[in-house]
């Protein structure tokens, strides 16, 4: 898919470098970094998601007792 992006100036002339250098083109390490980053940005979202359910009330949390306790594992 076809995507057009702006970047900073400083951001280009690190990265035509960097092509330059290793021989690899510009988009391979824009789609490496894409990849790269991409999971770090979807658990960020989760999070955030999971922290509004827990302060609205709509999820809660459990303690390490609780959880040994239902799976069975204390003492």
């Amino acid at each position: 898919m076809p995507v057009s992006i702006r970047l900073p100036k400083d951001v280009e002339e690190r990265l035509d470098k960097l092509s330059k250098l290793t021989g690899r083109s510009k988009t391979y390490y824009i789609t490496e970094s894409i990849k790269q980053h991409l999971d770090d940005i979807e658990d960020i979202y989760l999070c955030e998601q999971r922290l509004i359910d827990l302060r609205s009330g709509k999820t809660r949390t459990y303690t390490l007792e609780e959880v040994e306790k239902d799976l069975g594992l204390g003492d």
